[in-house]
Protein backbone atom coordinates (compact mmCIF):
# COMPACT_ATOMS: atom_id res chain seq x y z
CA UNK A 1 0.00 0.00 0.00
CA UNK A 2 1.70 3.25 -1.29
CA UNK A 3 3.02 5.49 2.23
CA UNK A 4 1.46 8.49 0.57
CA UNK A 5 -1.95 7.15 0.27
CA UNK A 6 -3.03 8.79 3.97
CA UNK A 7 -1.64 11.95 2.74
CA UNK A 8 -3.47 12.44 -0.20
CA UNK A 9 -6.54 11.72 2.02
CA UNK A 10 -5.65 14.44 4.80
CA UNK A 11 -5.57 16.60 1.56
CA UNK A 12 -9.20 15.75 0.15
CA UNK A 13 -10.35 15.83 3.54
CA UNK A 14 -9.49 19.01 4.52
CA UNK A 15 -10.64 20.16 0.88
CA UNK A 16 -14.25 18.95 1.58
CA UNK A 17 -14.01 20.21 5.27
CA UNK A 18 -14.64 16.77 6.61
CA UNK A 19 -13.20 15.79 9.95
CA UNK A 20 -10.73 13.03 10.26
CA UNK A 21 -8.07 11.31 12.86
CA UNK A 22 -4.21 10.68 12.14
CA UNK A 23 -3.12 7.57 13.12
CA UNK A 24 0.40 7.09 13.55
CA UNK A 25 2.30 3.65 14.92
CA UNK A 26 3.98 5.85 17.41
CA UNK A 27 6.36 3.01 18.76
CA UNK A 28 7.48 -1.04 18.18
CA UNK A 29 9.15 -2.89 20.68
CA UNK A 30 9.49 -6.71 19.21
CA UNK A 31 8.28 -7.61 15.79
CA UNK A 32 5.22 -5.95 14.50
CA UNK A 33 3.60 -5.67 11.22
CA UNK A 34 4.95 -2.14 10.13
CA UNK A 35 7.64 -0.03 11.12
CA UNK A 36 7.15 3.05 13.67
CA UNK A 37 6.27 5.88 11.62
CA UNK A 38 3.48 4.03 9.45
CA UNK A 39 0.16 6.19 9.22
CA UNK A 40 -3.40 5.81 8.29
CA UNK A 41 -6.33 9.01 8.41
CA UNK A 42 -9.58 7.75 9.31
CA UNK A 43 -12.71 9.50 8.35
CA UNK A 44 -16.66 8.62 9.52
CA UNK A 45 -16.79 6.58 6.49
CA UNK A 46 -13.28 6.11 5.17
CA UNK A 47 -10.24 4.53 6.08
CA UNK A 48 -6.90 5.26 4.04
CA UNK A 49 -3.15 3.59 4.62
CA UNK A 50 -2.66 1.54 7.16
CA UNK A 51 -0.35 0.70 10.67
CA UNK A 52 -0.23 -3.03 10.31
CA UNK A 53 -4.16 -3.71 10.03
CA UNK A 54 -5.16 -7.06 12.31
CA UNK A 55 -6.53 -6.09 15.41
CA UNK A 56 -3.92 -3.37 15.86
CA UNK A 57 -5.93 -1.36 13.10
CA UNK A 58 -9.37 -2.27 13.86
CA UNK A 59 -8.77 -0.61 17.87
CA UNK A 60 -7.55 1.82 15.92
CA UNK A 61 -10.31 2.57 13.29
CA UNK A 62 -12.88 2.18 16.58
CA UNK A 63 -11.35 4.56 18.67
CA UNK A 64 -10.47 6.87 15.94
CA UNK A 65 -14.34 7.20 15.14
CA UNK A 66 -15.30 7.44 18.86
CA UNK A 67 -13.07 10.58 18.65
CA UNK A 68 -14.43 12.02 15.68
CA UNK A 69 -17.93 11.69 17.77
CA UNK A 70 -16.30 13.29 20.65
CA UNK A 71 -16.24 17.32 20.60
CA UNK A 72 -14.13 17.24 23.39
CA UNK A 73 -11.56 14.63 22.21
CA UNK A 74 -7.99 15.60 22.54
CA UNK A 75 -4.81 13.33 21.12
CA UNK A 76 -4.05 10.13 22.70
CA UNK A 77 -1.96 6.93 23.20
CA UNK A 78 -2.87 3.47 22.98
CA UNK A 79 -0.74 0.31 23.25
CA UNK A 80 -1.02 -2.81 22.21
CA UNK A 81 0.61 -6.34 22.69
CA UNK A 82 0.65 -8.39 19.69
CA UNK A 83 0.65 -11.78 21.40
CA UNK A 84 -2.31 -14.77 21.88
CA UNK A 85 -2.33 -13.89 25.38
CA UNK A 86 -3.11 -10.25 24.99
CA UNK A 87 -7.18 -9.46 25.39
CA UNK A 88 -8.02 -9.37 21.19
CA UNK A 89 -11.65 -8.07 19.79
CA UNK A 90 -11.14 -8.77 16.46
CA UNK A 91 -8.47 -11.80 16.04
CA UNK A 92 -5.47 -12.44 17.49
CA UNK A 93 -1.73 -10.92 16.16
CA UNK A 94 1.20 -13.85 17.77
CA UNK A 95 4.00 -11.15 16.47
CA UNK A 96 5.60 -11.28 19.59
CA UNK A 97 6.06 -7.25 19.45
CA UNK A 98 4.44 -4.35 21.64
CA UNK A 99 3.45 -1.16 19.77
CA UNK A 100 1.99 2.43 21.17
CA UNK A 101 -0.51 4.08 18.41
CA UNK A 102 -0.86 8.06 18.57
CA UNK A 103 -4.41 9.40 17.51
CA UNK A 104 -4.39 12.75 16.40
CA UNK A 105 -7.81 14.63 15.61
CA UNK A 106 -8.13 16.49 12.58
CA UNK A 107 -10.23 19.04 12.93
CA UNK A 108 -11.99 21.43 9.87
CA UNK A 109 -10.48 24.60 10.10
CA UNK A 110 -12.02 27.91 10.92
CA UNK A 111 -13.84 29.92 7.83
CA UNK A 112 -14.03 33.43 7.35
CA UNK A 113 -15.71 35.22 4.86
CA UNK A 114 -15.24 39.18 4.50
CA UNK A 115 -17.36 40.97 2.02
CA UNK A 116 -15.90 44.26 0.98
CA UNK A 117 -11.90 44.42 0.50
CA UNK A 118 -12.03 48.24 1.19
CA UNK A 119 -8.83 49.43 3.52
CA UNK A 120 -10.31 47.78 6.36
CA UNK A 121 -10.96 44.98 4.88
CA UNK A 122 -7.50 44.21 2.93
CA UNK A 123 -5.88 45.27 6.17
CA UNK A 124 -7.90 42.30 7.97
CA UNK A 125 -7.57 39.96 5.06
CA UNK A 126 -3.54 40.12 5.31
CA UNK A 127 -3.50 39.44 9.39
CA UNK A 128 -6.06 36.12 8.49
CA UNK A 129 -4.32 35.15 6.17
CA UNK A 130 -1.31 34.25 7.94
CA UNK A 131 -3.59 31.75 9.92
CA UNK A 132 -4.28 28.29 9.20
CA UNK A 133 -8.17 29.27 7.90
CA UNK A 134 -10.23 29.34 4.79
CA UNK A 135 -11.08 32.67 4.20
CA UNK A 136 -13.00 34.36 1.35
CA UNK A 137 -12.94 37.73 -0.31
CA UNK A 138 -15.53 39.41 -1.75
CA UNK A 139 -16.51 42.30 -3.60
CA UNK A 140 -18.75 43.81 -6.32
CA UNK A 141 -15.51 46.13 -7.21
CA UNK A 142 -13.60 44.17 -9.46
CA UNK A 143 -10.29 46.16 -8.98
CA UNK A 144 -10.70 45.66 -5.11
CA UNK A 145 -9.96 42.14 -5.79
CA UNK A 146 -6.91 42.60 -8.54
CA UNK A 147 -4.21 40.50 -8.59
CA UNK A 148 -1.87 43.48 -8.19
CA UNK A 149 -4.08 44.84 -4.74
CA UNK A 150 -3.97 41.39 -3.90
CA UNK A 151 -0.51 40.75 -3.96
CA UNK A 152 0.09 41.19 -0.06
CA UNK A 153 -1.49 37.74 0.30
CA UNK A 154 1.32 36.27 -1.42
CA UNK A 155 2.65 33.66 1.07
CA UNK A 156 -0.25 32.98 2.51
CA UNK A 157 -0.95 30.09 5.15
CA UNK A 158 -4.87 30.50 4.91
CA UNK A 159 -6.72 28.82 2.11
CA UNK A 160 -7.62 32.13 0.31
CA UNK A 161 -10.64 32.21 -2.16
CA UNK A 162 -11.85 35.14 -3.83
CA UNK A 163 -15.29 35.84 -5.14
CA UNK A 164 -15.50 38.49 -8.18
CA UNK A 165 -19.20 39.62 -8.07
CA UNK A 166 -20.31 42.53 -9.77
CA UNK A 167 -24.03 42.15 -9.18
CA UNK A 168 -25.73 40.48 -6.11
CA UNK A 169 -22.55 39.85 -3.84
CA UNK A 170 -25.06 37.97 -1.30
CA UNK A 171 -25.36 34.60 -3.86
CA UNK A 172 -21.87 33.97 -2.26
CA UNK A 173 -23.97 32.50 0.47
CA UNK A 174 -24.72 29.33 -1.31
CA UNK A 175 -20.68 28.47 -1.51
CA UNK A 176 -19.82 29.15 2.12
CA UNK A 177 -19.36 26.37 4.21
CA UNK A 178 -21.64 25.98 7.42
CA UNK A 179 -20.08 27.65 10.48
CA UNK A 180 -18.58 30.08 8.12
CA UNK A 181 -17.84 33.39 10.06
CA UNK A 182 -19.20 36.66 8.40
CA UNK A 183 -18.03 40.06 7.95
CA UNK A 184 -19.95 42.71 6.19
CA UNK A 185 -17.90 45.71 5.46
CA UNK A 186 -19.10 47.01 2.09
CA UNK A 187 -18.34 51.07 0.36
CA UNK A 188 -22.57 50.48 0.17
CA UNK A 189 -25.15 50.54 3.05
CA UNK A 190 -27.55 49.09 0.41
CA UNK A 191 -25.53 46.18 -0.03
CA UNK A 192 -24.63 45.76 3.26
CA UNK A 193 -28.34 45.39 4.71
CA UNK A 194 -29.04 43.00 1.82
CA UNK A 195 -25.82 40.87 2.92
CA UNK A 196 -27.44 41.45 6.45
CA UNK A 197 -30.81 40.05 5.01
CA UNK A 198 -29.03 37.26 2.92
CA UNK A 199 -27.10 36.03 6.36
CA UNK A 200 -29.87 35.96 8.85
CA UNK A 201 -31.59 33.56 6.23
CA UNK A 202 -28.55 30.89 6.86
CA UNK A 203 -29.66 29.60 10.39
CA UNK A 204 -26.10 27.46 10.14
CA UNK A 205 -23.32 30.25 10.19
CA UNK A 206 -20.57 31.03 12.52
CA UNK A 207 -20.69 34.87 13.79
CA UNK A 208 -22.26 37.60 11.87
CA UNK A 209 -20.46 40.92 12.22
CA UNK A 210 -21.24 44.35 10.89
CA UNK A 211 -18.93 47.21 10.22
CA UNK A 212 -20.70 50.64 11.34
CA UNK A 213 -22.43 53.28 13.30
CA UNK A 214 -25.29 53.19 15.98
CA UNK A 215 -27.60 55.08 13.72
CA UNK A 216 -26.65 52.57 10.66
CA UNK A 217 -27.83 49.86 12.74
CA UNK A 218 -30.71 51.02 13.89
CA UNK A 219 -31.73 51.68 10.62
CA UNK A 220 -30.71 48.50 9.25
CA UNK A 221 -32.68 47.12 12.48
CA UNK A 222 -35.59 48.45 11.39
CA UNK A 223 -35.76 47.32 7.34
CA UNK A 224 -34.25 43.86 8.22
CA UNK A 225 -37.56 43.83 11.13
CA UNK A 226 -40.61 45.55 8.17
CA UNK A 227 -38.80 44.78 4.39
CA UNK A 228 -37.16 41.51 5.72
CA UNK A 229 -39.57 39.84 7.85
CA UNK A 230 -36.88 38.97 10.82
CA UNK A 231 -37.84 38.81 14.19
CA UNK A 232 -36.27 40.73 16.81
CA UNK A 233 -33.97 37.13 18.13
CA UNK A 234 -33.08 36.86 14.42
CA UNK A 235 -31.71 39.92 14.13
CA UNK A 236 -29.66 39.73 17.33
CA UNK A 237 -27.36 37.62 16.15
CA UNK A 238 -25.67 40.45 13.79
CA UNK A 239 -22.85 41.81 15.94
CA UNK A 240 -22.60 45.32 15.92
CA UNK A 241 -20.07 47.27 16.56
CA UNK A 242 -17.56 44.72 15.42
CA UNK A 243 -13.90 44.31 17.44
CA UNK A 244 -12.65 44.74 20.86
CA UNK A 245 -14.77 47.19 22.73
CA UNK A 246 -11.74 49.06 24.54
CA UNK A 247 -9.49 49.27 21.06
CA UNK A 248 -11.25 53.30 19.88
CA UNK A 249 -9.17 54.01 17.06
CA UNK A 250 -10.57 54.98 14.11
CA UNK A 251 -6.98 54.19 11.39
CA UNK A 252 -7.97 51.20 9.20
CA UNK A 253 -5.07 48.95 10.52
CA UNK A 254 -6.57 49.39 13.62
CA UNK A 255 -9.46 48.37 13.04
CA UNK A 256 -8.88 45.37 11.23
CA UNK A 257 -6.19 44.10 14.33
CA UNK A 258 -9.23 44.90 16.52
CA UNK A 259 -11.44 42.47 14.56
CA UNK A 260 -8.77 39.87 13.85
CA UNK A 261 -8.00 40.13 17.50
CA UNK A 262 -11.47 39.27 18.59
CA UNK A 263 -12.12 37.01 15.50
CA UNK A 264 -9.28 35.24 16.79
CA UNK A 265 -10.64 34.53 20.40
CA UNK A 266 -13.78 33.34 18.99
CA UNK A 267 -11.88 30.56 17.09
CA UNK A 268 -10.16 29.92 20.62
CA UNK A 269 -13.80 29.67 22.42
CA UNK A 270 -14.80 26.86 19.65
CA UNK A 271 -11.81 24.92 19.87
CA UNK A 272 -11.94 24.54 23.80
CA UNK A 273 -13.23 21.15 24.55
CA UNK A 274 -16.13 20.64 25.40
CA UNK A 275 -17.15 23.88 23.42
CA UNK A 276 -17.07 22.76 19.74
CA UNK A 277 -19.93 22.39 18.23
CA UNK A 278 -21.85 25.06 20.83
CA UNK A 279 -23.70 27.99 19.77
CA UNK A 280 -22.13 31.32 19.73
CA UNK A 281 -22.95 33.31 22.94
CA UNK A 282 -21.61 37.41 22.97
CA UNK A 283 -22.47 39.53 25.47
CA UNK A 284 -24.43 42.71 24.82
CA UNK A 285 -22.22 45.02 24.11
CA UNK A 286 -23.59 48.65 23.94
CA UNK A 287 -23.69 51.36 21.02
CA UNK A 288 -22.49 54.71 21.60
CA UNK A 289 -25.29 57.23 21.40
CA UNK A 290 -23.62 59.13 18.76
CA UNK A 291 -23.22 57.80 15.62
CA UNK A 292 -19.55 56.94 15.12
CA UNK A 293 -17.68 57.74 11.77
CA UNK A 294 -16.61 55.12 9.42
CA UNK A 295 -13.53 54.85 7.74
CA UNK A 296 -13.62 56.76 4.20
CA UNK A 297 -14.45 54.73 1.19
CA UNK A 298 -12.16 54.26 -1.87
CA UNK A 299 -15.15 56.02 -4.00
CA UNK A 300 -17.21 59.05 -3.51
CA UNK A 301 -18.76 59.23 -0.68
CA UNK A 302 -22.50 59.16 -1.61
CA UNK A 303 -21.70 55.65 -2.66
CA UNK A 304 -20.64 54.95 0.78
CA UNK A 305 -24.39 55.54 1.82
CA UNK A 306 -26.05 53.82 -1.07
CA UNK A 307 -28.91 56.24 -2.55
CA UNK A 308 -31.45 57.94 -0.11
CA UNK A 309 -34.39 56.21 -1.43
CA UNK A 310 -37.28 53.49 0.21
CA UNK A 311 -36.75 50.21 -1.21
CA UNK A 312 -39.07 48.03 -1.15
CA UNK A 313 -39.07 43.87 -0.28
CA UNK A 314 -38.56 42.03 -3.15
CA UNK A 315 -39.40 38.75 -2.59
CA UNK A 316 -37.58 36.89 0.35
CA UNK A 317 -35.13 39.68 1.17
CA UNK A 318 -34.06 43.03 0.76
CA UNK A 319 -32.57 44.13 -2.31
CA UNK A 320 -33.25 47.16 -3.98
Amino acid sequence: MPDGLWLDAVVRLRAAREPAVLVTLATVRGHAPRRAGAKMVVSATGAWGSIGGGNVEAVAIERARAQLADPAAVPELITCELSERAPSEHGAQCCGGKVTVLLEPLRTVPAVAIFGTGHVGLELARILARHDIELHLIDTRLDMLSESRLAVLAGAVATVHVHRVPLLPESVFGELPSGTHVLIMTHDHAEDVALCDAALRRDDLGSIGLIGSSGKWARFRRRLADEGGHDAQTIARIRTPIGLPDISGKEPATIAVSVAADLLHTFEREAAPGRRGEPETEPERETEPEPETEPEPETDPERETGPAVDLEPEGNGIRS
